[in-house]
């Protein structure tokens, strides 16, 4: 490893030297002002970085033969996949959960007890409670004003009709579902749009079946009369599926958050918007410090110098382990600390067990996983395992606004049982940020993205 010093008239410029020559995976090793800017002459700052070989030395040889270019490539063997955990299942018998929601919906049946169902865990309560919630908006929904004159009730009847002509050509449209049957769940009519919606969304399979299946047994027939009481039974369940953190911050506690995840889903970018929201929050100003790891990208490095100058608040860089407790002194007189880290993929466990080194202090820590919405269930599934030695406490999911398709979201959190803190909704810092909210991902599920305060086209 070899040791190079580049100067400029201030850090940034250093920095951008030092990049130009050696790339950005230089490794800073010292910044230091050496003279203070005068009104006669201007200021001088020294960076040394530290850099493994040259750059000819860092390019693999290549070869002519297709065979040895293909063997080359693939010299790493792929990890095996980590083994699912096995699907918590318990038997439930419905019989007399379906008794009292007939009972709660006015329909009485003689009908005998349905067979026993094997659900995950959890699913049956929710949908339960979520039948309960869907009964009492509909009838809240269906109340008329105490003083309706004819003329409303007219217009009533005219969109219950227009709403039957609807409810019908929707039924048109999704009348197929030959894989589901093959499967052994038959999708009725009245369901085949809540079911297209969700699927086309990402969620699990698993999970969206045995939702079904659960609907099929317990949602009453007075509530399966249009699409519309479907899709608020269905949005109360998934409300349920998914937990969202309220954002709270106590002047008398120090909160240090610190964001992992992998490469690539905008960790340091949403660090700068934390940063700019704390600084800010509800007129009260807290002092904001920042603390970056991620020492081995110069380019995170003067990213993250550059917001800090522009928001006026500390960052200090650590090297290792042992610097840790010293930078974090340096920044107690902070309400808020947020940590940066280097993004590293799912797969390199030997970072991540490094990456543990920084959270075993006596620090009271929120690890925050950052995970990109564009991502499949399954890499979200693996990523979100990988990083649990960290001892995850929230997620931020970023992004948002890339994503056509939500469900993974939901069926992660569901799996996880960990809750989400904000949401990444575009690039703009600090404004593309938003704590996170059932709501507003149920109506992202349900009927798209949308960008509170704009308009959509």
């Amino acid at each position: 490893m070899k040791l190079y010093t580049y100067s400029g008239e201030t850090t940034a410029e250093a920095l951008k030297l030092a990049q130009s020559e050696h790339g950005h995976n230089a490794l800073v090793v010292k910044a230091k002002e050496i003279r203070k800017k005068t009104l006669t002459e201007p200021g001088l700052y020294e960076v040394v970085v530290a850099v493994d070989k040259p750059a000819e030395e860092n390019k693999p040889p290549k070869s002519n033969n297709m065979q040895e270019r293909l063997d080359q490539a693939l010299q790493s063997a792929r990890p095996e996949p980590p083994k699912a955990p096995p699907q918590e299942a318990v038997d439930l018998e419905l019989s007399e959960a379906i008794k009292e929601m007939r009972k709660l919906a006015g329909v009485e049946s003689q009908e005998e007890s349905p067979p026993v169902l094997s659900v995950p865990k959890g699913l049956t309560q929710i949908a339960q409670s979520s039948l309960k919630d869907a009964q009492a908006r509909e009838q809240q929904a269906k109340s008329p004003p105490h003083q309706a004159n004819k003329s409303d009730e007219g217009l009533h009847s005219i969109k219950g009709e227009l709403n039957k002509i609807n409810d019908n050509l929707k039924l048109i449209q999704n009348m197929v579902w030959s894989e589901e049957k093959e499967q052994g769940l038959f999708i009725p009519q009245e369901f085949a749009e809540i079911y297209r919606l969700a699927k086309n969304s990402g969620m699990h399979k698993v999970h969206l079946d045995e939702i079904m299946r659960l609907s099929l047994e317990l949602m009453p027939v007075k509530m399966r009369e249009n699409s519309v009481t479907v899709k608020r039974y269905f949005r109360e369940v998934l409300r349920k599926m998914i937990y969202c953190r309220h954002e709270g911050l106590d002047p008398n506690y120090k909160k240090i958050l610190m964001l992992v995840g992998p490469t690539g889903v905008g960790k340091t970018t949403t660090l700068a918007k934390l940063a700019a929201r704390y600084s800010k929050l509800l007129n009260q100003k807290y002092k904001v410090g920042i603390l970056t790891l991620d020492t081995y990208r110069i380019g995170a490095v003067e990213q993250l110098m550059w917001y800090a100058k522009k928001m006026k608040i500390s960052i200090e860089t650590v090297m290792d382990s042992e610097d840790f407790a010293k930078e974090m002194e340096a920044l107690e007189y902070c309400d808020v600390i947020l940590i940066d880290t280097t993004g590293h993929s799912q797969h390199d466990k030997k970072k991540i067990e490094n990456l543990k080194k920084f959270t075993e202090h006596d620090y009271k820590i929120d690890t925050t996983l950052v995970l990109s919405l564009t991502t499949k269930y399954e890499d979200l599934k693996d990523i979100y395992n990988a990083f649990s030695p960290l001892e995850i406490d929230s997620l931020i999911f970023t992004k948002l606004d890339e994503s056509r398709g939500f469900g993974n979201l939901f069926s992660l959190v569901y799996e996880s049982k960990k809750p989400i803190s904000y949401l990444s909704i575009g690039q703009e810092v600090p404004a593309d940020l938003l704590v996170a909210s059932n709501d507003y991902l149920v109506d992202c599920m349900l009927d798209g993205f949308s960008h509170p305060g704009r308009k959509n086209p």
